[in-house]
């Protein structure tokens, strides 16, 4: 198995290479493909999904053209509606890929359709989160860019807040956080310089993720000092 990081720094994001036994995945990818497909081909492996945490506001995606030019499936979580060919996924929907399996986790509040992807080994063990803008080190998504007529952004932190706790705090303290950003990025307001984490870490050091904090104080904290989202 490898999971490889590819993290591109003026832009402080996060896109992942995942393979087992031949087949590969890639999640959040950037918009030049390139890297991804040389890495399947060098290593003699298939992309077999791409796998999208959520829309993405701050960057453009290259799903479309890794699909195209690998034969991919695109996979998004519950809610996501596209204007493309996707697998629109269930909650805890499992892939498998290789010998491990990669379970869909939905984990809305950044976005209604924010999903976080969990990487269970050969030995059925949790080992790695791909949470996407749902967790950061050190922060977690903000809730505002979704908002909508009918859904506010204190409506999205509020449901963020139990994606976190009933989705991401129940993992063992022991599964590797990989988020979809770092420190740079406008989609978080503390987040760590750090761009590989663990959950233990992240309960013990992450603001959101006390465990006294309730969801009135969560929300308050969350949605106080925002900074207006960016132009693009």
């Amino acid at each position: 198995m490898k999971v490889q990081q590819i993290y591109t720094g003026c832009l402080a994001q996060g896109a992942y290479y995942i393979e087992s036994n031949g087949e590969a995945v890639v999640i959040d990818p950037l918009r030049e493909v390139e890297a991804y497909i040389e890495m399947a081909k060098e290593r003699g492996a298939k992309i077999k999904y791409i796998f999208e945490t959520h829309f993405h506001a701050d960057f453009v995606s290259g799903h479309l053209t890794l699909a195209e030019r690998t034969g991919a499936t695109i996979v998004f979580g519950p809610t996501a509606k596209t204007e493309f060919d996707a697998l629109i996924a269930e909650d805890n929907q499992e892939f498998n890929v290789g010998d491990i399996t990669i379970k869909l986790l939905h984990t809305p509040g950044h976005t209604m359709e924010s999903s976080s992807y969990l990487l269970i080994d050969e030995n059925g063990k949790d080992v790695s989160l791909f949470s996407g803008d749902t967790l950061f080190l050190g922060d977690v998504g903000r809730p505002d860019l979704a908002q909508k007529s009918n859904i506010t952004e204190k409506d999205l932190a509020g449901i963020l807040f139990d994606s976190l706790r009933n989705k991401i705090m129940t993992l063992s303290d022991d599964v590797v956080v990989y988020p979809g950003h770092g420190a740079g990025s406008a989609c978080g307001k503390s987040m760590s310089k750090e761009t590989i984490g663990s959950i233990g870490y992240e309960k013990q050091n992450n603001y959101a993720l006390r465990a006294d904090m309730t969801k009135e104080e969560f929300v308050k904290e969350l949605t106080d000092g925002l900074m207006p989202p960016p132009s693009y």
